[in-house]
């Protein structure tokens, strides 16, 4: 059983008996003496979608459901589903576009080490790898003698993802994004 200070996006745990999967964490550490930091979870039920915000302290404990995980590779798109196949069985899993929009920017051809939470068979939620190799489409031309610490630019990537880049950084290059933060690490 978790505590709410060990919860992860794309966890899957039970909520007054109903399965829920997280979507956003925000902590807030209180300034008063005493006070104990206080999660703010932002959960999707796994079958109705519907959306609900529950407030734990660090230490509560939450029921995780139990659920399949696989490694599975992206595929293709079908209209508004991704499609994604276990590379050992070969099945595909299918889920909607909604439900994984904060990952859609990261999702490109072939990408995979991504974890797929199944539940009775079911996809309803996907995990990134940490970290995703992409291509810059869009970004001001770089500037001869720039540094590593030097100011940053917006580039537009192959997946329409907007990210801060060093000045440095070129159309065309390969570069790592941070997936939990949707930062520039690194050139690939």
């Amino acid at each position: 059983m978790p505590k709410a200070s060990d919860l992860k996006r794309g966890m899957v745990v039970e909520v007054h008996d109903e399965p829920y999967v997280v979507k956003d964490i925000d902590i807030r550490n209180p300034s008063s003496r005493g006070a104990s930091t206080l999660y703010k979870v932002r959960f999707n039920h796994l079958k109705t979608k519907q959306k609900r915000d529950e407030s734990f302290k660090g230490e509560d404990f939450l029921k995780e459901v139990d659920c399949e995980r696989q490694l599975v590779q992206f595929s293709y798109q079908d209209g508004d589903s991704y499609i994604f196949m276990n590379n050992e069985t070969f099945e595909q899993y299918a889920i909607n576009a909604a439900d994984i929009e904060d990952a859609l920017g990261y999702i490109h051809d072939g990408l995979d080490n991504i974890v797929a939470v199944l539940l009775q068979q079911q996809l309803v939620a996907i995990e990134l790898p940490a970290a995703v190799s992409l291509t810059i489409v869009d970004t001001s031309p770089g500037i001869k003698g720039a540094t590593a610490a030097a100011r940053t630019k917006s580039a537009t990537l192959s997946t329409g993802l907007e990210v801060q880049v060093p000045e440095y950084i070129e159309n065309g290059e390969v570069i790592r994004v941070n997936t939990d933060t949707g930062k520039f690490m690194s050139r690939a």
